[in-house]
């Protein structure tokens, strides 16, 4: 079994340690828990490894936020992966800060990132992983919100919770999403 795990950001030094930025740093301590590098490939940076008989691919891609469908069409391609076994790890504002919750299919929620890759994929029918941001923004703010830098208790927070994101995934390649979700939506 293959999968493929997108971390939806920008790239760029200027937005690594941004809130826009979530899904590359989980896809960074994963891949670095996993003992694996990234490599510049076509469309983004990719890692794979082997975990309980599964190969899970990591992408993050460097097409910037707006136009990630073209890279994760690209992938799922190459490596001839179905939606189903497809997970998109992406910030969210409409979550507190830290909440973690598995989709199977959804709106985009207004993210571009998830609209894009609705538009290339012609579905909302893909799993993903929603990694709450807070909205601590005043009304107008949200770009400059999701593309400011964590702040130091933020970034306490965010550490455990790339943690927990860790085995969520993992726990996706491997019991499935529906076991996944009942086992993690509700802490």
């Amino acid at each position: 079994m293959k999968y493929l795990i997108v971390g939806l950001g920008n790239p760029g030094i200027e937005y690594q340690n941004t809130r826009h930025n979530i899904g590359f740093k989980v896809l960074d301590e994963l891949a670095s828990s996993s003992n694996v590098f990234f490599k510049t490939d076509r469309l983004g940076e990719v890692a794979s490894f082997k975990f309980k008989g599964r190969s899970i691919y990591l992408l993050k891609p460097n097409t910037f936020m707006n136009l990630s469908g073209k890279a994760v069409n690209y992938w799922l391609n190459k490596l001839k992966i179905t939606n189903d076994n497809l997970l998109v790890v992406t910030d969210d504002i409409s979550l507190e800060l830290g909440l973690l919750r598995l989709k199977s299919k959804g709106s985009s929620g207004g993210h571009n990132g998830l609209k894009d890759i609705e538009a290339v994929l012609s579905t909302a029918i893909y799993p993903r992983l929603r990694f709450g941001v807070g909205s601590n923004f005043s009304r107008g703010n949200q770009v400059d919100f999701v593309l400011g830098e964590w702040d130091t208790e933020e970034l306490i927070t965010i550490k455990n919770k790339t943690i927990a994101a860790q085995e969520i995934i993992k726990s996706f390649c491997t019991i499935g999403i529906d076991r996944t979700m009942n086992t993690h939506n509700n802490k």
